[in-house]
């Protein structure tokens, strides 16, 4: 497959429509079947997810969370960031020595996904309210500039446990499946896959993210070319349930002061 970086994007502002934005500047690297990955940060910026911290009063867990946190590293902590956290999140997984959180489109990372860089003239940038409906509306603007069967695919940069450093991952998608289901397929040794399914718009969205860059050479939107599906079935499954998700039921019983 080919990844090619829509360059000269302007600084993105509420309101601005970022299809039209993407159709003047895409030509004819974009075409039919292709992917459109888009970073959430232009996303929200166009659909104006910009906050000040004194918008946020603080409550009394938030306070008592700034007030942990910042004793455990010796450093100042903002309790006002911490209610930000706590109002974008459905579910606070994890407390303290940092916040892990469940936003209300079902996405679990660190600080509710909250960005407090390249936000001019704000302190906070939030995630989409709901990236799969970001994505929906790219989508549908790209097809009435002429772009026709374009998937698009909403994209953030997340850590992983157990490993250093960030990666792109899928937080909304339109256009096509989420996932690959191998469940049913057989290996080379003859053997039945039984639970194999490849999150697909993860990989599309870690692949552009070695294009977009980080920083301020950041590239908010890449085509995807010459890539497809396959004949596999597919799934719009991205995001566990709680009844499915070890790792999360284990969270709401541990202690990080005493470990269990």
């Amino acid at each position: 497959m080919e990844l090619t970086p829509v360059t000269d994007l302007p600084e993105i502002r509420p309101g601005d429509d970022l299809a039209e934005l993407i159709a003047e500047r895409a030509g004819d690297d974009l075409e039919s079947g292709d992917v459109l990955t888009v970073a959430s940060t232009v996303v929200s910026k166009a659909e104006g997810r910009v906050a000040d911290l004194e918008e946020y009063p603080v409550s009394a867990r938030a306070q008592e969370i700034a007030d942990t946190i910042g004793d455990l590293t010796e450093e100042e902590k903002d309790p006002r960031f911490a209610q930000a956290v706590l109002e974008e999140s459905t579910e606070l997984l994890i407390d303290c020595p940092f916040l892990l959180t469940e936003t209300r489109f079902g996405h679990i990372n660190v600080n509710a996904g909250i960005d407090q860089s390249n936000v001019p003239g704000h302190d906070l940038l939030l995630l989409p309210k709901r990236p799969t409906k970001s994505a929906e509306r790219i989508r549908e603007g790209l097809a009435e500039h002429g772009y026709d069967d374009i998937a698009v695919i909403v994209t953030d940069t997340c850590g992983r446990p157990f490993r250093h450093g960030q990666r792109g991952v899928a937080i909304g998608w339109a256009g096509m499946p989420a996932s690959r289901d191998w469940r049913g397929e057989m290996d080379r040794d003859g053997d039945e896959l039984e639970v194999t399914v490849q999150s697909v718009i993860d990989e599309l969205a870690s692949a552009a993210n070695l294009v977009t860059g980080e920083g301020a050479d950041g590239v908010p939107a890449v085509v995807v070319s010459d890539w497809e599906f396959g004949d596999l079935e597919g799934s719009n499954e991205l995001f566990r349930s709680v009844e499915d998700d070890l790792v999360r039921q284990a969270l709401r019983e541990w202690d990080w002061k005493g470990g269990a």
